[in-house]
């Protein structure tokens, strides 16, 4: 599976990607003004900073409804960097968007998918990546882990290549189920990630392994 980082932070993007378990990033317009990036300039510059450092798929949203503008943009954000992936909302002039992006051979991230359903037709548009947004169904008693294992037995059944971001994921077992049911992709804040590093037995361990190896430093030590 691979491993996204959902923010447009460039201090966590580089963090991540020293780490070495970085495959690409998800952005958006909420992502970029908590992090002070406003203005059309500004944030086309932001895309390509990011870009600049990771080696994988960045996803890029265009904040235009209609269709005719959804393209313009998108055309825009695709000439950016060839990492940028455009990501476009599920509604019809999204969809519609998306199949045009697709015959010309451009990278698209179907954003904002809650049902089996919309991830269906997203993936007949053919779009290079659906993104359920797990999190968000939790949050209104909705199993949002389920509605991967859905759209995975979907997309297996008729062979699309289409493939399942996980989005909205919260904490490190979304990803973890995300994994055991096939998503392709996890979209994360940096602590869902860096918090499948820990467990108290591994703590335990070395500390253990350490304490012995300074014991018998020590005892060498003395037997001189």
């Amino acid at each position: 599976m691979k491993f996204f980082i959902d923010t447009a932070s460039l201090a966590q993007i580089k963090e991540a990607q020293d780490l070495g378990i970085l495959d690409g990033v998800t952005t958006n317009p909420s992502l970029m003004a908590k992090e002070g990036i406003t203005g059309t300039d500004r944030v086309m510059k932001h895309y390509v900073d990011i870009c600049n450092i990771v080696d994988g798929d960045v996803s890029a949203e265009v904040i235009a409804t209609e269709y005719d503008a959804m393209v313009r943009e998108g055309e825009d954000l695709a000439a950016l960097h060839p990492n940028i992936t455009v990501k476009l909302p599920m509604t019809r002039n999204g969809v519609k968007a998306i199949k045009y992006f697709a015959d010309k051979g451009i990278k698209t991230n179907c954003t904002l998918v809650f049902s089996a359903g919309q991830a269906l037709l997203a993936a007949k548009a053919g779009a290079t990546y659906v993104s359920p947004f797990i999190g968000r169904l939790d949050d209104v008693s909705t199993d949002g882990v389920q509605l991967i294992e859905q759209i995975r037995t979907i997309y297996d059944n008729y062979g699309y290549n289409t493939q399942i971001l996980a989005a909205s994921v919260r904490h490190p077992m979304h990803i973890i189920q995300c994994a055991e049911i096939g998503a392709d992709v996890a979209t994360c804040p940096l602590s869902a990630i860096v918090a499948l590093f820990d467990h108290p037995l591994t703590a335990i361990g070395l500390e253990k392994f350490l304490a012995d190896h300074k014991k018998a430093a020590q005892q060498q030590v003395a037997s001189k």
